[in-house]
């Protein structure tokens, strides 16, 4: 590994003999009108562990998801995170060991490169001396920078609802209790969807009726989610981005549209394609996987889907370190 560069710009190297893990939870964006502004944190978790080694290699061990497709190498997205939060530290890294056991399936709606920055800069953030670490704001900016928007980071950092907000090139979110009956269950189909390409089919603008209706809902979710879940399906209506991107999507579409007209509240989770539904109780959880279950048995049954009901994260990252 060449730290050279690096060193060239007068960056502290950071201590060797350091371990360092990092469990993040997935999360679940928009949550239908709340678009690039709500998210979810999900009991679905990835864990980095890192090292910091006494020579110059860079040892990666991918394990789960995406083991088989993405690079083990300084281009995989921790690396490159972990590089940036250095920086903005004033520190560089040595040698590297880095472990990730990754349970979120990628390309599917459920935070997975979110989940990837937030687990790096953590870890990073971490490894510096005292004196030098910021704190979870400090972290929400710079995730929220390298991913673009703060909805998925938000909620992989603090855990349960957060609300996420942009004024010029700050991010800020809060966080709020979700209510303890509301149960996210989640139906993962067998394709990927980039978010940039789902990005691409939305228009440029909206009209205020759309906006206003849209506002509208967003305001009765939250109360929904925190204390009122029978409003959950009114509040999951959506009228900026998921009628765009159906096409993109059809059996993650016609899901929805079926689960909605039986009275459940389903959405696009994130850019897509999982679909996520918020019940309101266990008993409703059930009744959504088994219709769920006998849908895809009816209508989709060349797609291979994960369905699987979760528990809303209220921890968000949670981590760990050790010296010798």
């Amino acid at each position: 590994m060449d730290t050279t560069s690096q060193a060239a710009v007068g960056l502290q190297l950071i201590e060797a003999g350091q371990r360092v893990t990092v469990r993040v939870p997935a999360t679940s964006a928009n949550l239908g009108p709340g678009y690039d502004s709500l998210g979810l944190a999900l009991a679905l978790h990835d864990t980095l562990t890192v090292e910091t080694l006494e020579t110059d290699e860079l040892l990666f061990d991918l394990r789960g998801e995406g083991a088989e497709t993405l690079p083990q190498d300084a281009s995989h997205l921790v690396i490159r995170a972990m590089e940036a939060a250095f920086e903005r530290l004033g520190y560089r890294h040595g040698g590297l060991k880095v472990t990730a056991e990754n349970v979120n399936p990628h390309g599917r709606g459920l935070g997975s490169s979110a989940s990837a920055v937030v687990a790096a800069v953590s870890a990073a953030n971490a490894l510096v001396p005292a004196e030098s670490r910021r704190g979870q704001d400090w972290v929400l900016q710079l995730t929220s920078e390298l991913e673009g928007h703060p909805d998925n980071v938000a909620p992989a950092i603090f855990g349960g609802l957060a609300l996420s907000w942009q004024d010029s090139e700050q991010y800020s979110s809060t966080s709020a209790t979700v209510a303890g009956s509301v149960v996210p269950v989640v139906a993962v189909p067998d394709f990927e969807l980039s978010t940039e390409a789902a990005r691409a089919l939305l228009p440029a603008s909206v009209g205020h009726h759309a906006a206003a209706m849209n506002a509208g809902r967003a305001a009765l979710l939250i109360h929904a989610l925190t204390q009122k879940p029978e409003f959950l399906l009114a509040g999951t209506e959506d009228y900026l981005h998921q009628s765009y991107r159906a096409e993109a999507m059809r059996p993650s579409a016609a899901l929805i549209s079926a689960l909605r007209n039986a009275g459940h509240a389903a959405v696009v989770s994130g850019a897509g394609p999982t679909v996520l539904v918020l019940a309101n109780g266990e008993s409703e959880a059930a009744a959504v996987v088994a219709f769920i279950e006998r849908f895809i048995a009816a209508n989709t049954p060349e797609i291979s889907w994960r369905v699987l009901k979760l528990a809303v994260d209220v921890e968000g990252a949670k981590v760990e370190l050790h010296r010798r």
